[in-house]
């Protein structure tokens, strides 16, 4: 039995249904429902005219710009697959997803890129300033929306593997419908009055499901901050009365100590506030809260969950620290090690199970086994559960770094510095900070006879991955500590 349904079909909905009603800003620019629509029909025409077809990958890099729903939206009206990047990204990072993803077609900015694609005879659409309404405007609307089923996959998100290359998580377009919609109706209940701010990267799936999907589909103005900077963020919100702020912890206390300075600012339009990517400490929700006058609600998911799994649901008992409870649709559980449900109090893996789930790991059937069974996706997460069903999470058995919402994966960091030939070994870790949550740090053993200091080490680094991942702190040591097995204990790693 066929389920007929293309995420490209909710922006068409509510263009008929508020043509004139503001979709999308960027400080003075604005886009309206049917002028959306009609860019996304153009774009499909654009794709169909290089020859973009059913199912073929297109790979999308750019920050929050109006030129990303377009895009996005275009891609899966042709019936193509999406395939975001970090417009942050180098070029052996862009080479790496253009050849795992089997990309056809990149739209993005010029510079490293364009560079890429040309090496790997990857079509390249520079899409910055105005070229993309130059280019639109060269072609004619077509109303058609290429049918999909809803397991097709509409959206590859690239995430953490055991083996330090990350794998694509195929989100399918039931997927992406069933999450957002769950999102707007049960968790932020968005409705066409509301404003929602867009400071979450809207290539991350975060900001792609819950800021933008729940903004398409319920018609709701989505404003949007393309770097995020925190006097900006409330000037936004007091200039275009928002109504529904997404972010990270470390936006909310970046929020918060320039508001400190501004105590005119208000927020007055603010109602609701989600929080996820990392733990939010206690006391900046109690703070925010209070200064503010607003929800914060936090939740928990992955990009393999589409992403939201759990959360702290609004009108009901919520706890400060606690990733809540599961959205309607989805079942969790703390697992043992042969997927047993554990007992309230005890840690074990967070397994979740529901509509949420991805399709898999693009290309890698061996890895979607060891992470779905039984329908059940087996997180990498720790966590218990207390008496009244919240979830506590105790830590990541992924070693994962989350440096101001970014994701850094430490064996990427740390392929990259065993190129360095004054490198002998070295191990990547994430520690505390202030204003990332989260900051990279690497413990060097630097080969005999080396005099290598630690700008050295951050430069090299710098040249090659994105400037997020490059270790800001650098410490050299004798030897790593290892365990009887010799696996590295990560644990016993501190910064000088």
């Amino acid at each position: 039995m066929t389920n007929e349904f293309n995420i490209a079909a909710n922006l068409t909905r509510t263009a008929e249904r508020q043509p004139d009603d503001v979709a999308i800003k960027l400080d003075d620019f604005t886009l309206t429902w049917s002028q959306l629509d009609d860019a996304t029909q153009r774009l499909a025409t654009f794709l169909a005219d290089q020859g973009v077809g059913v199912g073929d990958r297109v790979a999308l890099s750019l920050p929050n710009v109006p030129a990303f729903p377009v895009v996005a939206y275009g891609v899966w009206r042709a019936g193509a697959v999406l395939v975001p990047m970090n417009p942050l990204f180098m070029g052996r990072e862009i080479d790496y997803y253009f050849e795992d993803a089997g990309v056809k077609l990149a739209f993005g900015m010029a510079g490293e890129m364009a560079k890429a694609a040309e090496q790997k005879s990857v079509t390249f659409v520079e899409v910055g300033d105005d070229q993309l309404q130059s280019l639109l405007a060269k072609f004619e609307p077509t109303s058609d929306i290429v049918e999909r089923d809803g397991s097709d996959t509409a959206v590859i998100l690239y995430t953490s593997g055991t083996t330090g290359r990350p794998k694509g998580a195929e989100l399918t377009h039931d997927n992406l419908e069933k999450n957002q919609d769950v999102t707007a109706r049960t968790l932020v209940e968005v409705t066409s009055d509301d404003v929602v701010m867009g400071c979450l990267p809207l290539f991350h799936v975060f900001g792609l499901t819950c800021a933008m999907a729940v903004s398409v589909s319920r018609g709701a103005t989505l404003t949007l901050l393309p770097r995020f900077e925190p006097t900006k963020a409330l000037e936004i919100i007091e200039r275009d009365s928002v109504t529904v702020f997404e972010g990270v912890p470390t936006m909310y206390q970046a929020m918060l100590a320039a508001a400190a300075k501004a105590p005119e600012v208000k927020l007055a339009s603010l109602r609701t506030c989600i929080s996820g990517g990392s733990a939010m400490p206690v006391e900046v929700l109690r703070k925010f809260e209070e200064r503010f006058d607003a929800t914060i609600l936090e939740g928990y998911g992955l990009s393999e969950t589409s992403p939201v799994a759990s959360f702290n649901h609004p009108n009901a008992q919520r706890k400060p620290g606690s990733i809540g409870t599961p959205i309607e649709g989805v079942e969790m559980k703390v697992a043992d090690l042969d997927g047993n449900p554990l007992p309230v109090g005890e840690v074990g893996e967070v397994a979740v199970r529901g509509h949420n789930i991805m399709k898999g790991y693009w290309n890698k059937p061996e890895e979607t086994a060891k992470a779905i069974r039984d329908g059940w996706f087996y997180t990498g997460d720790l966590a218990h559960q207390d008496e009244d069903g919240f979830y506590f999470i105790v830590d990541r058995s992924k070693d994962m770094i989350i440096r101001g919402g970014y994701n850094v994966y430490p064996r990427e960091v740390e392929e990259v510095l065993y190129e360095h030939p004054e490198i002998a070994e070295v191990a990547v870790v994430g520690v505390p900070d202030e204003h990332y949550g989260e900051e990279v740090a690497a413990f060097v053993v630097r080969t005999e006879g080396s005099n290598l200091d630690a700008d050295a080490v951050k430069a090299f680094a710098k040249e090659r991955v994105a400037a997020y991942k490059y270790p800001r702190h650098v410490t050299f040591i004798e030897t790593l500590p290892k365990g009887a097995t010799g696996k590295i204990l990560k644990r016993e790693l501190r910064p000088q």
